[in-house]
């Protein structure tokens, strides 16, 4: 969140004002100006390697072998605008149609 909007997000508890860091998911059309968001900065990545939709991103590779450099790629991408990711809830799988997919 930018900090000039920091204090749009305030709230008291108490005798205590806290203001959100991050932008929360409970905020009134943060769901569609954080899927803007990644359309706008995975745009060389949406359709040929990367799915983004709400706040899941999957990373699907043809060859087991270019995997690795699909995910460094949406990974420099999202470190280039200071994106962060849970790693628990980050899940690499292989799906039977003999392709990667990480979420």
């Amino acid at each position: 969140m930018h900090p000039f909007d920091e204090d749009k997000t305030a709230y008291k508890v108490e005798t205590t004002n806290y203001c959100y860091k991050v932008m929360p998911f409970d905020l009134k059309k943060v769901g569609a100006t954080y899927q803007r968001l990644m359309d706008r900065i995975l745009q060389p990545l949406i359709g040929r390697n990367v799915h983004a939709c709400v706040d899941d991103m999957v990373v699907t590779s043809v060859k087991e072998e270019s995997h690795l450099s699909d995910l460094e790629e949406l990974l420099r991408i999202t470190g280039k605008y200071q994106l962060k990711f849970n790693p628990e809830k980050c899940v690499f799988t292989y799906e039977p149609k003999n392709s990667w997919v990480s979420c």
